[in-house]
């Protein structure tokens, strides 16, 4: 473990105080990036390619997008949610989107791509197509983390080496997704002519791209192609097609669900496909710090399973600043439901249940001294992928296949096979329901409820309590600090 987190912390220190990369992270727009002097041979790519997961771990750490606004949430004893965000109070400036991050990556990304067409790595042509397919595959992460966030993008797309930097506007949905397809093809094209390819190899570590990596993002960008942006049969054919070759990847559900979180994915994890690392020697929590509870917060006596609540004693380690919902509770309706005590405990005395309800679903580790929030954050695992299948079958309104999908993940959990109806929309409805238990607080629930919502299974400004009476649109807005820097860009509609 110790090895990896040098390879990947050294490069990002690199990218972070390297003089050469100084103009680089002073971004003045969406495309600024600067000229890099470090690619001098072939063995400067590999760590570069390394630091640029770094971005991706950072983008993934962040909750405001796929939890905040959904319906998993409310606020624990320290109120820790965004009142922007989780409120549904979105504007220019208040809680709005500064989107330098995403740019930065997509420069070191783009920069990448354009330095090393002139090395040949005659010695081993393999590593320059692992690296080029690694960096699409990134670049196409980024933008399709972006578009579901804001929706029409700018798209950089050439490597920025002068301070001359184009003011690009916002593309459309349809197009960005079209590069996000190319990217993802391209990089398919060249993992699979390396020699030796085989679709069941992994990095030595699952937190890096693999090629059941780059089809489950290819399923997911077409699954939100079909639903949000028109692309209709033809997407969910090609999502349920990529979903396919990730079944036949080698990967497996773990039997008992308390492994899904509790094995790293480099550790015998055969589930895990995607994921991003966390060792509390770098000193990086991940989001779930919010949901562990301060150890003085549940200190009365009379709370009687408060030394099963995951919580650590000091502040700088725990928040108490997120509880479980109600509504996400509930659909935990079968007491069966072996992913319950991995999911949330919720507070016992001995005249019933209590009022609060803790998330132990990123417990952390206990180590002597204290707990620390460093569970790996999962992008993609096999549960997931069938989730998604069946939410393809079912859009295309086969209710059969879905329900078998469905069923897969039903059964580990032990809560039986689906017995409900199975016309398209109570099928639809109840792959959503399953995945807010399946993957409850895995950083999704947003984006599967604006999937939804366009598909026409859920009414969102229904479903979710802090959007009721509300017409917030569901896209973010750009901060005003972003719309300063470029006259070419339109604020997002319904700001």
């Amino acid at each position: 473990m110790k090895n990896l987190v040098i390879k990947i912390a050294i490069p990002a220190l690199v990218l972070v105080v390297s003089p050469g990369c100084k103009k680089l992270l002073e971004i003045k727009s969406e495309s600024s990036i600067t000229e890099q002097v470090y690619y001098k041979n072939e063995n400067d790519f590999e760590p570069n390619v390394t630091g640029i997961y770094t971005y991706l771990r950072n983008l993934v750490n962040n909750d405001f997008y796929g939890e905040q606004r959904s319906e998993e949430l409310v606020n624990g004893p320290n109120s820790r949610l965004n009142s922007a965000v989780w409120g549904q109070n979105l504007s220019a400036t208040n809680g709005a989107l500064d989107y330098g991050g995403w740019y930065t990556a997509i420069g070191h990304c783009n920069l990448l791509l354009e330095k090393i067409k002139g090395f040949e790595f005659a010695s081993n042509p393999d590593t320059k197509k692992r690296i080029i397919a690694e960096t699409l595959a990134l670049r196409a992460w980024f933008y399709f983390h972006l578009l579901r966030i804001i929706g029409d993008t700018p798209l950089m797309l050439d490597a920025i080496t002068t301070d001359d930097v184009p003011l690009l506007p916002r593309s459309p949905s349809t197009e960005v997704m079209k590069r996000i397809q190319a990217d993802i093809d391209e990089a398919l094209t060249q993992l699979t002519s390396t020699s030796n390819f085989s679709k069941t190899a992994f990095p030595s570590s699952k937190y890096r791209f693999s090629y059941a990596g780059l089809q489950s993002l290819k399923a997911d960008a077409k699954l939100w192609s079909a639903k949000v942006l028109g692309g209709g049969d033809a997407d969910l054919n090609a999502a349920i097609a990529a979903l396919t070759e990730v079944e036949a990847s080698g990967v497996s559900l773990n039997a008992d669900f308390k492994d899904v979180i509790g094995k790293r994915a480099s550790a015998g994890n055969s589930e895990v496909i995607l994921s991003a690392f966390f060792l509390r020697d770098e000193g990086v929590s991940n989001y779930s710090v919010q949901t562990i509870a301060i150890t003085s917060l549940i200190a009365d006596p009379k709370i009687l399973n408060r030394d099963s609540i995951p919580s650590a004693i000091s502040p700088s380690f725990a928040q108490g600043g997120y509880l479980m919902s109600p509504k996400s509770k509930a659909l935990f309706d079968n007491t069966n439901d072996k992913r319950i005590p991995y999911t949330f405990i919720t507070e016992r005395f001995v005249t019933g249940p209590g009022t609060r309800t803790w998330v132990s679903k990123l417990p952390g580790t206990k180590y002597a001294d204290d707990r620390f929030a460093d569970n790996d954050l999962i992008i993609y695992r096999l549960a997931d992928i069938f989730l998604m299948k069946a939410e393809a079958y079912a859009a295309l309104n086969n209710t059969t296949d879905a329900i078998i999908y469905l069923n897969k993940v039903r059964t580990r959990a032990g809560v039986g096979n689906y017995a409900g109806a199975t016309d398209k929309l109570s099928v639809e409805k109840a792959i959503l329901d399953e995945r807010g238990r399946e993957l409850y607080f895995e950083n999704k629930r947003w984006y599967d409820l604006v999937r939804f919502h366009k598909g026409g299974t859920i009414d969102i400004y229904t479903y979710v309590p802090n959007l009721v009476g509300k017409s917030t649109p569901l896209f973010w807005p750009l901060a005003q600090a972003v719309l300063a820097k470029n006259p070419n860009l339109k604020q997002t509609t319904g700001y």
